[in-house]
């Protein structure tokens, strides 16, 4: 009977079907403490980390194994993306007026970005390598973990920063809007797409949709701004 629950448990942990299951539910439970709570920490994707990062590292998984068990939800992450375009599409009507602002705005978001990301690294006195890692933490992960490549950093490192980060921007970033008394949709919607990415722009969806839809575009033309600039400022800052 030993054997037989040791061999059960055994295929468990090695399971693909297990790790699914693990990160569907762990994400469920993220979004049912958000609605009991309405806190603002009760982040689903903060609580599926915790939750999945604990139960893995208790059985003892190999982190390699899970992410290609769970590869099946990474691959849906590309058509998630592409939908975000249809609540854009619904507010494109409140684009016009708000072109210019858009193209200054979001080049120096990248530059900011890039900018304090680089310097706080060598302020606390890290190299070069942990520099260039830092610097493209503000994007997408998909576009970060390119870039980072590209510069010559620790792509997995980079992920970690844009995971952070967007983690950070979703659970901060509407309160420090609401306290420096930024209230249209649109502009925070802006700000949590070119700070938090995808995990910001998910909650800027649950708040408004014109929130929402503004965070989408946002994320996509930062990662477009940063991938044009972050060769210029690495060759200035590095």
């Amino acid at each position: 009977m030993t054997r037989t629950l040791d061999d059960t448990a055994e295929w468990l942990t090695h399971s693909p079907l297990f790790y699914l299951l693990l990160t569907l539910l762990a994400y469920r439970a993220g979004c049912w403490l958000r609605d009991r709570t309405g806190s603002s920490f009760a982040q689903p994707v903060l609580v599926t980390i915790a939750v999945v990062g604990a139960t893995i590292s208790a059985l003892g998984i190999n982190y390699d194994n899970y992410r290609s068990g769970t590869e099946p939800i990474a691959f849906l992450l590309g058509p998630a993306t592409v939908a975000l375009a249809v609540p854009l599409h619904r507010q494109a009507h409140r684009l016009r007026r708000l072109a210019v602002p858009m193209l200054v705005a979001i080049p120096l978001g990248a530059v900011a970005s890039v900018t304090v990301g680089v310097v706080l690294v060598k302020v606390l006195g890290g190299g070069d390598l942990l520099a260039r890692s830092m610097a493209p933490k503000g994007v997408t992960t998909p576009v970060a973990l390119a870039l980072s490549e590209q510069l010559g950093g620790i792509a997995p490192l980079t992920a970690v920063f844009a995971i952070l980060v967007g983690t950070l921007g979703a659970v901060a970033g509407p309160a420090v809007l609401t306290l420096l008394r930024v209230r249209d949709h649109r502009a925070r919607g802006l700000a949590l797409g070119a700070v938090s990415h995808g995990i910001g722009t998910s909650r800027a969806l649950r708040d408004d949709p014109v929130e929402g839809a503004f965070s989408g575009l946002s994320m996509g033309l930062s990662a477009l701004a940063t991938s044009l600039l972050l060769p210029l400022l690495a060759a200035l800052l590095l």
